[in-house]
């Protein structure tokens, strides 16, 4: 065996796994407190990385810029992004989901699903049916880790990640209103009945969660070099997948899931194929499934009324 190609598909699928796990989190988050399938969460995550590209195009961005201007050049791109997703999260939940709360879920699921296709066509109408070069500001040298070689936004991907994931994870089990979240996701009828305001806590809830995935549209557009409209829907099932995989509903548990689709996509890629890379993740997800219905990490859930 080649001990260092698989080290580099370690640190490949460590890299893909962060980005998912970014997703996931949205997925998992919103399927915890409201128990919806948001599918409007990946269309969310590409718009970021097209509110990126105009962000940074705007602001004449390059590699060749001095540091400092690049560096706020990237700040402000960063929480351009970041901002309006928060702010298209609270307006989806606000006039497309907040309506049929408490209805069937098949009516919700039709309208996420809704959502989705109209944000995939506002993004196309935007930039164009092709894919989109992304500005590549940063400079991408290769470190040495023995024979393997890392690259330098391969290390940003993954530190930036992390920090996202530990920053939601302290907010959520340290603050207040994470425990209002925490709260409302276990039985939101008595924690309203314990003063909690469930719409400020259910919109904070998709503030959250496209926030993160404006923040991974960002990465994700500086790593890969361009953005195409439909990017969220194959990245989103995924990240989906990978929350489902983790438990659902379980932060951890979708940042774990996460890891392991991107660690199972990479693999199956390299050493039996690229075109069974998908047939893999959705096979071991049925297999998770069948033997543990509630995911790695994951609870049974009462049911909601």
């Amino acid at each position: 065996m080649d001990w260092n190609l698989l080290v580099l598909q370690l640190i490949n699928g460590l890299t893909l796994g962060a980005i998912y796990a970014v997703i996931a989190l949205g997925y998992t988050m919103v399927y915890g407190i409201i128990e919806l399938i948001n599918f409007a969460h990946g269309d969310v995550y590409t718009a970021g990385s097209f509110v990126a590209l105009a962000t940074l195009t705007l602001l004449g961005a390059t590699r060749h810029m001095a540091a400092a201007a690049l560096a706020f050049a990237l700040i402000v791109t960063f929480l351009a992004a970041m901002l309006i997703m928060g702010a298209t999260g609270v307006v989806i939940e606000r006039f497309a989901y907040r309506p049929l709360r408490g209805r069937q879920r098949l009516a919700p699921l039709l309208t996420a699903i809704g959502v989705s296709f109209s944000l995939e066509n506002i993004l196309q109408l935007w930039m164009g049916p092709s894919p989109v070069p992304f500005p590549q500001v940063l400079p991408n040298p290769f470190f040495n880790l023995g024979a393997v070689g890392v690259g330098q936004m391969q290390l940003v991907v993954i530190f930036s990640s992390i920090v996202m994931m530990l920053a939601l994870h302290f907010f959520v089990q340290g603050t207040k209103l994470g425990k209002a979240m925490r709260a409302t996701a276990q039985d939101w009828m008595a924690a309203e009945i314990m003063g909690i305001d469930i719409n400020k806590t259910i919109a904070l809830t998709f503030f959250i969660g496209s926030v993160l995935a404006g923040a991974g549209g960002v990465i994700t557009g500086l790593y890969y070099g361009n953005v195409w409209f439909i990017n969220g829907f194959r990245a989103g099932l995924i990240a989906f997948t990978a929350a489902v995989l983790g438990g659902i509903g379980n932060t951890t548990g979708a940042a774990l899931g996460g890891f392991v689709i991107g660690f199972v996509e990479v693999m199956t890629a390299q050493y039996v194929g690229f075109q069974w890379a998908e047939v893999t993740i959705f096979s071991v997800l049925i297999l998770v499934l069948i033997f543990r219905p509630t995911g790695l990490l994951g609870q049974q859930l009462p049911e909601r009324t």
